[in-house]
């Protein structure tokens, strides 16, 4: 059984898949490979375009799915 977790962060989005019985990881992904843009349309404020985060979220699951070749019926959650 296969976990799948994300880390959304100001720079990236990295994923990452996790061995339930025994904790191994057995691949981190990120994109982009440059940081993400910061909107600061005003002093003192830094936004963010969640439509960006959920972009890379995708591109770093492909590249991660194609690294470690688990079928994706095979992950039992997402957090």
């Amino acid at each position: 059984m296969y976990l799948l977790g994300y880390d959304i962060g100001s720079s990236s989005v990295k994923a990452a898949i996790v061995e339930v019985s025994t904790g191994e990881s057995l691949g981190i992904a990120h994109s982009p490979k440059k940081a993400m843009k910061i909107i600061s349309s005003q002093a003192g404020w830094a936004e963010q375009d969640p439509e960006i985060w959920w972009k890379h979220m995708q591109l770093s699951t492909v590249e991660l799915l194609k690294s470690v070749s688990i079928p994706p019926e095979q992950i039992s959650a997402i957090g």
